[in-house]
């Protein structure tokens, strides 16, 4: 939790961040993924000033629990003085008890969003998926709830001007957009319209741009007249190594610095027909298809429909 620090911008952990998001899909599948269609309303978390702290702080737990479909998972919300935004006991179950940091006494409408991550510790900690290391589980656990639904809370309690700041969670305001932006263009839901903080809309919009570059990347035919020169320029290098009497290819990947794909002999040996491999711009998965011109790929992970030119 950044209170009144610097804020982190960018995309530092953006590798993470789309393995988290490639593991959500293979671990929950497309079906599951599809179930969480509809995020958490703004009206089901709102939390005002004359709410019973205690009581309301339980009432958006449970709605947590509704939301990730956990019905025999228990909440029990606290609060105590800590360096950290909130904690929870990962425990057999079916309780679960949440410390929340005390600033949240007097900040109740960032209460949701605290939920939000530590819900999904308990979400992540029943399908025994997790990532090796706390900073990496961690940015899991903001992508995964993000992606799942919950995670515009997390952005919208980002604020920052010349006297202050406040951010919660890992991820930074921008990833945190990114990852809502994948969301939003799979599910064509726009949470802009519920943000509070202008600059949570403004992170949103910059990692909306990025997700976006993702759908324009060659062999995708909505790459644009630039990355289509580069992709023609590699490919020819890569069928100049391996042409039929050409000496063997470097041990090096053929793909340039910088770019998504890489090009690789098929199993017919190394001087075999062509395939270009990369990701797919919904989960991440890495997609192979043959080099033979316009190609029609299915993502096997997210089901994602790709037009290619190869």
């Amino acid at each position: 939790m950044a209170n009144d620090g610097p804020v982190e911008h960018g995309y530092p952990h953006l590798d993470t961040v789309r393995a988290a998001i490639n593991a959500l899909y293979k671990r929950l599948s497309y079906d599951t993924v599809q179930t969480f269609a509809t995020s958490v309303p703004p009206a089901d978390v709102a939390f005002c000033d004359t709410d019973d702290l205690h009581l309301g702080a339980q009432r958006v737990a449970r709605e947590m629990v509704r939301h990730y479909r956990l019905p025999d998972a228990r909440m029990i919300v606290g609060f105590r003085e800590m360096t950290h935004a909130a904690n929870v006991e990962l425990a057999a179950g079916p309780e679960y008890f949440i410390e929340l940091n005390d600033r949240f006494r007097t900040h109740r409408r960032d209460i949701g969003a605290a939920l939000a991550h530590e819900v999904m510790h308990v979400y992540l900690h029943r399908l025994d998926l997790t990532f090796p290391g706390t900073r990496d589980n961690e940015i899991l656990t903001d992508t995964a709830a993000t992606y799942l639904g919950a995670g515009w809370l997390l952005l919208d309690a980002y604020r920052e001007d010349a006297d202050s700041s406040q951010k919660l969670g890992y991820l930074t305001p921008e990833e945190f957009g990114y990852v809502l932006a994948k969301r939003a263009l799979v599910f064509d839901e726009d949470p802009g319209i519920w943000f509070t903080s202008p600059q949570a809309y403004t992170a949103y919009t910059a990692g909306m741009e990025l997700a976006r570059h993702d759908t324009r990347q060659p062999p995708l035919t909505a790459a644009g007249w630039a990355g289509r020169r580069r992709y023609a320029r590699d490919r020819r290098h890569a069928q100049d190594r391996h042409a039929p009497g050409a000496a063997s290819p470097p041990a090096r990947s053929a793909q340039s610095a910088g770019v998504p794909y890489s090009f690789t002999p098929d199993s017919h040996g190394e001087h075999g027909p062509l395939r270009v491999s990369f990701p797919c711009p919904t989960c991440h998965q890495r997609i192979r298809v043959p080099v033979r011109g316009r190609v029609r790929a299915r993502c096997g992970v997210c089901r994602t429909v790709l037009e290619c030119d190869t």
